[in-house]
């Protein structure tokens, strides 16, 4: 097993509504998932401690980089109204590790006087995910 870098993540994202194959979304810089599952008391009269069921996995995350011109794919996938394709790899260079699934996409960007012009993302479950991590 090897610890990776992430200077060799990359996202690839489509707008779920189109023919085109995901692609590389340029001059992004992180990413992140977040698997939370719902858990539902269910502590009884005489235990020694608040018990607890798993519910469903929850599938929520971001992305972010920074504004590119040439790139459409972020706020046109916010403003989709079937949602995006998003693979996610936390490295390139091993290709079998991802995570994958269609997706809701909010996106903003931030124009400072002091810095580069960045966007983020915020993502959401729209349908099932795999996750090969």
């Amino acid at each position: 097993m090897a610890v990776h870098s992430g200077r060799t993540g990359v996202v690839y994202l489509a707008i779920e509504s189109s023919t085109g194959v995901a692609t590389n979304c340029l001059s992004l810089n992180a990413w992140s998932i977040d698997r939370a599952t719902d858990k539902y008391e269910t502590t009884a009269f005489g235990d020694t401690n608040k018990t607890y069921v798993q519910g469903l996995p929850d599938v929520k995350g971001t992305i972010s980089g920074f504004w590119n011109d040439a790139e459409t794919k972020p706020f046109g996938g916010a403003a989709s109204s079937t949602g995006v394709k998003l693979y996610l790899y936390p490295d390139s260079t091993a290709p079998t590790k991802y995570a994958y699934g269609t997706a809701w996409l909010d996106a903003s960007i931030e124009t400072p006087v002091s810095g580069p012009v960045t966007i983020t993302g915020n993502f959401a479950a729209a349908g099932t995910w795999y996750f090969g991590l």
